[in-house]
């Protein structure tokens, strides 16, 4: 009877220790995770700190040969010499126009390409998209060289046009609304057929409102593209009247010494244009997140 009472007691011990080890274990676990992701989050928010107290800084504290981590005197003054210098207000007026005419007539194009894609039954249609799929494979930039011969002979250079119409088509957001649309089921289609609906009017009243967080999603990136676009145009309308801010920011903050650059005055405007993108993020990011999201693999 003792030796049983031992045992139980050893195998209470056992158990018992075992439990300790595992919760050591998990501790141990997510200690190492959150190290990691402290880690990671430095290593993303730094780059955003330094553009942050650069721009507070003189432009001698700035070219110490030891820098500082916040400015001895703090500069307020370089955002608002950043603003007049690069003439930001028109830079942000030409981006503006730039970005919502773009994004109107992609949105315009995209949704009627995935509804004709998703639903719209005609000779060749998959063919068609797995052609469109397999630009997707090209980089880029192989077509710069083309695109800047055929709006030079079009005689678009310099004018909002050459930023504007070369990239209205976007293979990817047709893709990403395509899955979206064939997510609706069909049978909402044939039924509204029988109705005698015509597709316009299904398009904008069915297709349209299920699928709008994945057309905020396409706007909101369709924008954002417009707003970092840098080297074409840089390439085709760099002039004064045309100038976006991307290619606004680079040559703006030259010093009177010859290739001395006021970089403390470049990083507050950098922070100016920055800053609407960090609020599309915060503030719509879960309209991105769902959009993707509800996009699928069907298809």
């Amino acid at each position: 009877m003792t030796d049983q009472k031992n045992i139980a007691v050893m195998h209470s011990k056992n158990l018992n220790t075992e439990k300790v080890k595992g919760k050591a274990g998990k501790i141990i676990g997510k200690i190492i995770v959150y190290a990691f992701l402290i880690l990671m989050a430095i290593i993303v928010v730094f780059p955003f700190y330094w553009m942050i107290i650069s721009s507070l800084k003189s432009l001698p504290e700035y070219k110490l040969p030891n820098p500082t981590f916040w400015p001895k005197q703090i500069m307020l003054s370089n955002y608002i010499n950043a603003f007049n210098t690069a003439s930001l207000g028109k830079l942000f007026v030409n981006t503006m126009i730039v970005g919502i005419v773009s994004t109107i007539l992609s949105l315009v194009i995209t949704v009627l390409s995935a509804f004709a894609f998703a639903r719209l039954e005609f000779k060749g249609r998959d063919t068609l998209f797995a052609a469109l799929l397999a630009t997707m494979m090209i980089p880029g930039e192989l077509f710069t060289i083309t695109n800047y011969i055929t709006v030079y002979q079009f005689g678009w250079m310099k004018t909002y046009t050459v930023l504007i119409v070369p990239f209205l088509v976007s293979v990817f957001y047709i893709y990403l609304l395509r899955q979206n649309f064939l997510q609706i089921p069909n049978e909402l289609y044939l039924a509204a057929k029988v109705d005698g609906t015509s597709d316009i009017k299904y398009l904008w009243k069915v297709m349209i409102p299920l699928a709008l967080p994945t057309i905020i999603s396409i706007t909101i990136l369709k924008m954002m593209g417009a707003w970092n676009s840098y080297i074409w145009p840089r390439l085709v309308a760099n002039d004064e009247n045309h100038r976006l801010i991307t290619n606004g920011l680079r040559t703006a903050f030259e010093t009177t010494v010859a290739g001395e650059v006021d970089y403390p005055l470049q990083m507050a405007a950098v922070a100016i244009v920055s800053f609407p993108l960090f609020l599309v993020f915060v503030f719509l990011r879960k309209y991105i997140m769902k959009g993707v999201s509800r996009s699928g693999i069907k298809g």
